[in-house]
């Protein structure tokens, strides 16, 4: 398996040999849209309350394995 330093290595290799705009503009336009993914996402107040319930579920030990919610799973499926 390669390296992050081998695969950077061989795409900055690759981006300066080419005399292709549009490779060029189409690369560029993947590390813009991958900066924009890359942004603070604002949440929704529902989505917040949501987390919060999360967190305190977790505080309060009241999880489930995931083999339980599993058999939950089944259970409710047949």
């Amino acid at each position: 398996m390669e390296t992050i330093d081998n695969i950077r290595n061989k795409l900055i290799n690759r981006i300066l040999a080419t005399e292709n705009i549009e490779l060029l503009n189409a690369i560029d336009g993947i590390f813009t849209s991958t900066n924009a993914e890359e942004a603070i996402v604002s949440l929704h107040p529902a989505q917040i309350k949501m987390l919060e319930m999360s967190e305190k579920d977790i505080a309060n030990g009241d999880l489930i394995s995931e083999e339980e919610l599993d058999k939950m799973d089944d259970e409710w499926l047949n």
